[in-house]
């Protein structure tokens, strides 16, 4: 069954900052995208042994099983502020500090396979949650981090930021970088 479209966000939408994910994918089918990219990330994390995934890039850097743990936790928050917005909620979100939570979530004492399964989890519910919205309620603005964000615009962070970390991962971690 195909997906609904998601018409991409209006600059108005968003934050300036989220350009950096939100332009790469713009013309994408984002639901669709977000499919191919839990299959095509499962693979490439299947592809990292234990001990790679240790691995810095540099001190002070997360290391990958950190940036695995980022991308859900930071997926995790963008989905519930969509839902939040959607259903018509206008209390304002707050925002998060990545660092913050990275340090506090001790990732680096679990497997890369359970990472990636969280991971996984994560983007399935997603899906669904975007999939089952309409029109309207995509179209939908809100405040999260003292800033305007629509339902929509998630949907598109959401994808770029994901495929913004697997670049940095190939790039700087594994020294490859991977198409878009």
């Amino acid at each position: 069954m195909p997906h609904q479209v998601i018409e991409p966000p209006a600059a108005a939408e968003f934050n300036p900052h989220y350009a950096t994910y939100i332009d790469p994918v713009v013309r994408e089918n984002v639901l669709e995208s977000l499919e191919r990219q839990a299959g095509s990330t499962a693979q490439f994390l299947g592809g990292i042994s234990e001990t790679r995934a240790a691995f810095r890039y540099a001190a002070g850097k997360w290391s990958i099983k950190e940036v695995v743990g980022h991308v859900t936790d930071a997926e995790q928050i963008f989905a519930y502020r969509a839902l939040r917005i959607a259903r018509g909620d206008p209390t304002p979100l707050a925002g998060f500090d990545e660092n913050a939570y990275v340090a506090a979530a001790g990732f680096d004492h679990r497997s890369l396979t359970q990472l990636a399964g969280d991971l996984a989890s994560t983007r399935a519910a997603t899906i669904r949650l975007f999939g089952g919205l309409t029109a309207e309620e995509l179209a939908r603005s809100g405040t999260a981090n003292g800033q305007p964000i629509s339902v929509r615009a998630l949907a598109f962070i959401i994808l770029g930021h994901e495929r913004h970390h697997v670049n940095v991962l190939t790039s700087r971690y594994l020294g490859t970088r991977v198409g878009a």
